[in-house]
């Protein structure tokens, strides 16, 4: 048999733990406390998707998690995606409200100018808005160009910023796909946080050429289209699992300290008449429970900063 070279193991970046330099690598359970305010001991990040799946997708390089399936015009799933922003997202406000749930919403730049009704009416709520990208059709990708990356992440970002009027700090890539290059764009473009790296469960600084940006996990185990279309468990199934997940990370802050509980959902998913039930038994639990501290992105991001 053959073996390996001495040189086999050397290259760029080898260290203890990893092999880049992106980020200081520790271990959750040795890592400082953190405090949320009022003693909470969870912090809860409902983050929505809102996005716009063009009916001529490209699928370049690979075809989207949730895109067109059929051949074009793909009406019937296009239809459905139109559908959790006409109808599904109102159930959604709803049940924020009723629960005291204070969201976060991710959004396609396209999608904002498609729909300013939409738009308005978060303003007029005060919730915060993330950029999502252009649309979930414009994927970023190892191997891009980089000045072709670089004009998409600014053309989305300063649109959004213009048609919201708000100062849009967050990102979350279409697909949570990137290239190499995506977090210095992010960061030379005004990003404090993204959303893309699932590797933990608390915040973590983020190394890039222009500056730091915080790393927010939003896992994808907890993401309703991964548990009900991807996994094709029942909704019922969705709601079990999230509040398991709920009961763990409660039990865990008793030791670690605060934790975050972060639900990626989706209108076109859970808005549905059949569904929309399991997401209110959830954050009916949630939004009722003394130790949880409901609140946006940013909130969270600035905390856990201020205790590093």
């Amino acid at each position: 048999m053959a073996t390996l070279n001495d040189d086999y193991l050397q290259y760029p970046e080898r260290s203890y733990g990893m092999d880049h330099d992106r980020y200081e690598w520790s271990m959750l359970q040795d890592r400082k406390a953190v405090q949320w305010p009022d003693g909470k001991k969870v912090a809860l990040w409902v983050n929505v998707g809102l996005q716009f799946f063009p009916l001529n997708q490209k699928g370049i390089p690979f075809k989207v998690p949730g895109g067109m399936t059929k051949p074009y015009p793909d009406l019937r799933h296009y239809s459905l995606r139109d559908y959790g922003n006409r109808v599904g997202i109102y159930r959604f406000l709803k049940a924020f409200d009723t629960y005291n749930i204070t969201p976060t919403f991710a959004m396609n730049t396209r999608l904002a100018e498609r729909i300013p009704y939409l738009v308005n009416t978060i303003k007029e709520r005060g919730d915060e808005i993330m950029c999502h990208g252009w649309d979930m059709d414009k994927l970023h990708y190892g191997g891009q160009d980089v000045s072709e990356e670089k004009e998409l992440i600014k053309k989305s970002l300063e649109t959004l910023r213009k048609l919201t009027g708000q100062d849009i700090t967050g990102w979350i890539s279409p697909a949570k796909n990137e290239s190499e290059n995506t977090p210095d764009l992010l960061s030379e473009n005004g990003i404090n946080y993204f959303c893309d790296w699932v590797n933990d469960d608390m915040p973590y600084d983020f190394k890039t050429k222009n500056g730091a940006l915080t790393a927010m996990p939003l896992p994808t185990e907890l993401d309703d289209y991964f548990i009900i279309n991807n996994n094709l468990h029942s909704s019922e199934d969705w709601a079990d699992q999230i509040e398991d997940a709920f009961e763990f990370l409660l039990k865990e802050s008793n030791t670690g300290g605060g934790r975050i509980l972060a639900l990626n959902i989706h209108p076109w998913v859970l808005g549905q008449p059949h569904r929309i039930q399991y997401l209110e038994r959830v954050l009916e639990k949630l939004g009722g429970h003394p130790d949880v501290w409901s609140t946006s992105a940013t909130s969270i991001v600035n905390v856990w900063k201020s205790q590093k």
